[in-house]
């Protein structure tokens, strides 16, 4: 597996596909999620529509560079940001969504890329959206896909998703492969596949078993803060991507995002949750090949 050098002491393992002279798609992803969360068929199928296709692991994350020195305590970071001590909040976490968002440009950079369509799910489309913010000369264009503004009042997850996403998982693999069939209560309802979701697990799992990063992009996430008035301004081609199944970011995260970036077109996706179903890929792929082009 690849490595790049994408800032002092932080590297990313990443995978391409395609044609390097083809026009590049970053495709980041979401919170505590590996780059095999992008299936491989997903990655060849884009690349087949003319594209260099980059994934990669995220700072904390699969195979890339862990801040495991920075131990977080959630129960004391969220009694900080839950008492308004943002300075305190900051003082824990090692890094920020903004140098998550350096990481990704900084890995273009290692492969000889100037600029690139780049693609974001989830935390991963909250990454996209800094890029594009702070780095728009580098992103051709940004796809936001069931992703939110960091305006708490928009994307709320149903309390049911909210407590599988902070449940601790078991530390066995059985345990741990197990324990994502709960995934399904924000899975697409008519796609929702249990034994999809128990072999990401496990391939997850075998590859790089790495809890304690979670905490730590957790907090980047939550100190993220409010993108608006950023968005407001932003002058990058924007396609916006939501399901209307998802309960872990409801719909107005999307809907909310495409308000505010001018020109942004929102596609609101039936039977699709907080997932990237086999059945749905065709039309997500043909969105993407479509704003890209």
């Amino acid at each position: 597996m690849p490595h790049a050098d994408v800032a002092p002491g932080v590297s990313l393992a990443y995978e391409t596909f395609g044609d390097p002279a083809d026009p590049a798609v970053l495709l980041v992803m979401g919170f505590g999620a590996q780059m095999i969360s992008w299936h491989e068929d997903f990655c060849r199928a884009l690349a087949d529509r003319g594209r260099h296709v980059i994934r990669y692991d995220n700072r904390d994350c699969g195979l890339s560079t862990s801040f495991d020195a920075h131990p977080v305590d959630m129960g004391r970071f969220i009694a900080a940001v839950s008492s308004g001590d943002i300075a305190s909040a900051l003082a824990m976490v090692p890094y920020t969504l903004q140098d998550m968002a350096d990481d990704g440009l900084g890995l273009l950079t290692a492969l000889g890329i100037d600029r690139a369509h780049v693609f974001g799910s989830s935390m991963g489309g909250m990454i996209a959206q800094t890029m594009a913010i702070h780095r728009p000369s580098r992103v051709l264009t940004l796809t936001s896909m069931m992703s939110s503004t960091g305006e708490s009042e928009y994307g709320r997850p149903t309390p049911e998703a909210q407590a599988v996403l902070f449940a601790p998982k078991p530390a066995d693999r059985e345990g741990y492969v197990a324990a994502a069939e709960r995934e399904l209560v924000w899975a697409s309802r008519r796609y929702g596949d249990a034994d999809a979701l128990r072999d990401l697990a496990a391939r997850s799992y075998d590859r790089a078993y790495h809890p304690s990063g979670v905490g730590r992009q957790l907090g980047a996430m939550i100190l993220g803060g409010s993108r608006a008035d950023a968005l407001r301004k932003l002058k990058v081609p924007t396609l916006v991507i939501h399901g209307l199944d998802d309960t872990l970011i409801s719909p107005s995260g999307g809907e909310r995002t495409a308000e505010l970036v001018p020109g942004a077109e929102l596609v609101l996706i039936p039977d699709m949750g907080h997932d990237r179903p086999r059945e749905l890929w065709p039309e997500i792929i043909g969105l993407v090949a479509e704003h890209t082009a």
